[in-house]
């Protein structure tokens, strides 16, 4: 789908929202009508015609009934779902597993632990200094990486796993998987994010701004939009509908903006527990009701999507240590949490809980991460000590795996994509290695 077909895409996404929370509304279904707009950061007196869903939903079934009497099916032009989930500016994404894992009775589970499959690894392509960060697209087919000297490289996942291929060492000079580098920040980059919908790759930064890069354009090289904080902008996320983004930045408040307009919201109704100093990571819910901010005084705090309050608290996550990393599990009911203290933590939104401790690997330097794999069933981070990747069975909190890194020294960051059994590591080494699932 082109930039264009995914911008109608997304104005198509917020049209329908306004209709549901429209319909509700009408028919006095006022707390349900609260909830979705809520959740899809809808206007609650959103104007729209009396009855316009119902008119739409009669329509759109006469025209249903007409093609199944026909041979010949419509063909939805790209635009729209199909059996793999929502196709977007980049290809279809993947719908998340319905049969999330249950972490309830995680606690205490012991036991045969899961194997991870052998991977295989190659340095794909090197910054001129240090590899700080790394993003996977939505549908797994691009990851970027930013570096400390202020570049950003896009690469085509297709292009690196033939590059990987074992017949491609005679075909090395004709393989390029960095289809993009962009430079037009003055600082070291923190963090990337893809839009959900569009071709757009966005970047925060030390030098305290956000750019937008528009990768659909081959010739592009420089930012086409920036939006310019008033602090280091240590993280960034997109919300699901790609009309807001979250800055984490050296302030104690996130920041968000208003994608359009850049208009920058603050909360209002902070109090002393919701406020701990520098932001390190902060991350979206999959359906953007809820983000999570891991700070650099050990708390891990969970936010509402819209109202922007504190509603969980676990102040002291990780101790007096930087809390480096937080994200929700699939289907939001936990939290995964990364600190300075050498520890990785699954936390419950609902009561929070701890609900897991993986231990082994040492990370008391680095600002880095750990992550769940795409099928959530093991966790990966890095060992500063020993240049180690280490993985954890996520259910028995059992450690798989350790394998050596490759890296010359300490690997900073680790990527999984969502998609399929491949990661990326970034390291110090100025390296940026690709991991696939061996066949």
């Amino acid at each position: 789908m082109g930039l264009e077909q995914a911008l109608q895409f997304s104005h198509l996404l917020r049209q329908v929202n306004a209709f549901i929370v429209a319909h509700l509304r009408d028919n006095n279904l006022s707390q349900a009508a609260t909830a979705v707009a809520t959740a899809t950061m809808t206007p609650l007196n959103v104007d729209v015609p009396p009855n316009r869903l119902l008119d739409l939903v009669c329509k759109g079934l006469a025209v249903e009934r007409d093609e199944a009497a026909s041979p010949i099916q419509a063909n939805d032009g790209g635009i729209g779902t199909g059996t793999l989930g929502i196709s977007v500016g980049y290809g279809p994404i993947p719908s998340p597993p319905l049969n999330s894992l249950d972490f309830s009775g995680v606690q205490n589970t012991k036991g045969a632990a899961k194997s991870f499959p052998k991977h295989d690894t190659r340095r794909v392509s090197e910054h001129k200094n240090a590899a700080r960060c790394a993003r996977f697209s939505p549908d797994g087919q691009f990851v970027a990486t930013g570096s400390a000297d202020t570049s950003i490289k896009l690469f085509e996942v297709a292009k690196v796993r033939q590059m990987m291929m074992p017949d491609a060492s005679a075909r090395d000079g004709s393989i390029r998987p960095v289809i993009r580098t962009f430079y037009d920040h003055m600082q070291p980059i923190n963090d990337l994010d893809f839009h959900p919908h569009s071709a757009i790759l966005i970047s925060g930064a030390k030098d305290h701004t956000i750019k937008f890069f528009d990768f659909a354009k081959t010739a592009a090289r420089k930012a086409c939009r920036i939006i310019q904080d008033t602090h280091n902008v240590r993280s960034v996320a997109f919300h699901p509908s790609g009309d807001f983004l979250l800055a984490g930045t050296n302030h104690h408040v996130v920041h968000l903006y208003d994608v359009h307009t850049f208009e920058c919201y603050l909360s209002s109704t902070l109090q002393e527990k919701d406020c701990g100093g520098a932001i390190n990571q902060v991350r979206y819910s999959s359906n953007g009701g809820m983000y999570v901010t891991a700070s650099k005084d050990g708390g891990v705090r969970i936010w509402d999507g819209v109202t922007a309050e504190c509603v969980r608290a676990i102040v002291g996550a990780h101790g007096s240590a930087e809390a480096t990393s937080a994200s929700f599990t699939n289907d939001q009911r936990y939290v995964l949490s990364c600190g300075k203290d050498s520890t990785v933590k699954l936390w419950e939104v609902g009561s929070g809980r701890l609900v897991k401790e993986y231990i082994g690997a040492q990370h008391t330097h680095m600002r880095c991460q750990a992550v769940f794999n795409h099928t959530e069933e093991f966790i990966l981070s890095v060992d500063e000590q020993h240049t180690e990747v280490v993985i954890w069975d996520a259910m028995s909190g059992v450690i798989v795996s350790r394998w050596p890194s490759n890296h010359n020294s300490v690997p900073r960051w680790l990527e999984h994509s969502p998609t399929e059994a491949a990661f990326v590591t970034c390291g110090t080494d100025h390296a940026v290695r690709f991991w696939k699932e061996a066949q």
